[in-house]
């Protein structure tokens, strides 16, 4: 623990001079606090999501119904979040520069191009359907059906939540991130109304189940698209889309220098997430049914490292595009400060609060206990997983893909698997085994990703 909670002097160098401490704060939480707004409010209507699911069926099948989906379109989305990626690296620097064109040209690169590929995506996803459910370990034919509903559905409107994710990122390069928090916040608003109508069947709408809550869901996208279609096409804005499209080889060059190691990483971490997520559906339903209650919790808390992570992405390029890696540096530190601290509160908060927690989702005694003791574990993590998530997207901010990259690969295609795999078949320690193997991945990587960022060769990364 100590390594995470060393003085400002002794991980990065002093504030530089000209820039005032409240001017640091104020910079980090003008761009901080709307992302944190925006992720929590996501992340709370996907848990009210899981919990609708989780009180439709008694003993958790819809629950894991969906989480047979989840890996599957995460991985699928991997390819979009790594151009995305590149996008914010690279439109932070040309803000920076104040070189309007350049970032109005990438964004608009990454945003037709992310169209183009999510078509692709969509048609093998739908195609492949239910071979992916089967092989992410749905066994029974209830689960198997409601699965390959759910994902086909997904993927029938997967272009739709791939142009959202793409125009965030570029907003996200400007430090523009009120509007999405808007657009995301009324989508989400949205998949909750339009869950209670067709998970349940209230007001006369016909009763769906598991379908009725990925219908919800592209409901809600479909709104966010929209309006952040309206937003990026309006008059006055610094990035502006227009419908006319020019490919240029020296735009598209630099984001796939940044998006393709990115990508790998985005791989790497969802195979070696899928092997990890088998592993445990080895276990049976009831088990999968409390680890996806308890990721739920988990991913949640994921939202506090991220906010400041696209903070730091930010704030970092836009330093580097003024030759200040000075200011990158401090701006870098200020974001983890500040997350470790709200890290520290959510431990506090899992292990104090771990069965209310669950019984939110589920009321079965079985999975409340057992979800209660894997919840510890994602205490010990927060400040470690946090520390990861903030540094991560400094290095991507200066285009330091690569080394994120080999450190996921080794922790979560490497280490997490391979631990858990032992532990749970071999050793038979069950859940806790796997959550075990998690926590190792975790550690390895928060502290890689930290000397990384002291070694200082982030500073030196050409993007052109």
């Amino acid at each position: 623990m100590k390594i995470f909670m060393q003085n400002r002097a002794s991980v990065l160098e002093r504030t530089p001079s000209d820039l005032p401490v409240n001017k640091l704060r104020r910079d980090v939480i003008s761009i901080a606090w709307p992302a944190l707004a925006e992720l929590i409010l996501v992340q709370l209507c996907l848990m009210v999501d899981t919990m609708m699911l989780g009180r439709y069926g008694s003993d958790g099948w819809a629950v894991a119904a969906v989480g047979y989906c989840s890996q599957p379109i995460f991985l699928m989305q991997s390819v979009f979040i790594a151009m995305n990626t590149g996008a914010t690296a690279l439109i932070a620097r040309a803000y920076g520069k104040d070189d309007q064109r350049q970032a109005n040209m990438t964004m608009r690169h990454a945003v037709f191009f992310t169209l183009f590929l999510s078509i692709i995506f969509s048609f093998l996803g739908y195609i492949l359907a239910r071979p992916m459910v089967l092989m992410m370990g749905a066994e029974t034919e209830r689960s198997i059906l409601a699965s390959t509903k759910y994902l086909q559905i997904q993927m029938m409107f997967f272009s739709v939540n791939a142009f959202t994710m793409s125009t965030t990122a570029c907003l996200r390069g400007i430090g523009k991130t009120r509007v999405s928090l808007i657009y995301n916040l009324t989508a989400n608003l949205v998949n909750i109304v339009f869950n209670w109508l067709f998970i349940y069947g209230n007001l006369g709408f016909p009763e769906l189940g598991v379908a009725g809550a990925s219908i919800a869901t592209v409901i809600g996208q479909a709104v966010a698209a929209f309006i952040a279609f309206w937003v990026m096409t309006k008059k006055g804005g610094y990035l502006r889309l227009r419908p006319h499209f020019k490919f240029q080889k020296e735009i598209m060059r630099p984001l796939i220098a940044i998006g393709f190691p990115a990508m790998i990483e985005q791989f790497i971490l969802r195979f070696g997430m899928i092997i990890y997520v088998i592993t445990i559906t080895s276990l049976g339903e009831s088990f999968f049914t409390v680890h996806q209650i308890v990721n739920s919790i988990y991913v949640f808390s994921f939202v506090n490292g991220q906010a400041f992570g696209i903070a730091a992405t930010s704030l970092l390029g836009q330093s580097l595009g003024k030759k200040r890696p000075d200011h990158a540096k401090a701006y870098t530190l200020h974001c983890r400060r500040l997350a470790l601290s709200i890290a520290l509160i959510l431990s506090i908060v899992f292990l104090t609060c771990g069965k209310y927690l669950i019984y939110l989702y589920n009321d079965d005694p079985f999975i409340v206990s057992e979800g209660a003791k894997i919840l510890r574990f994602a205490a010990f993590l927060q400040p470690f997983m946090t520390s990861q998530v903030v540094i991560s997207g400094a290095l991507r901010g200066a285009g330091d893909t690569k080394s994120v990259a080999i450190f996921s690969f080794v922790g979560i295609l490497l280490i997490r698997p391979a631990i858990s795999l032992v532990l749970v078949q071999y050793v038979g320690l069950g859940l806790i085994g796997a959550w075990i193997a998690m926590s190792i991945d975790q550690l390895f990587r928060s502290v890689m990703t930290l000397l990384r960022l002291n070694s200082g060769k982030w500073e030196s990364i050409s993007l052109n």
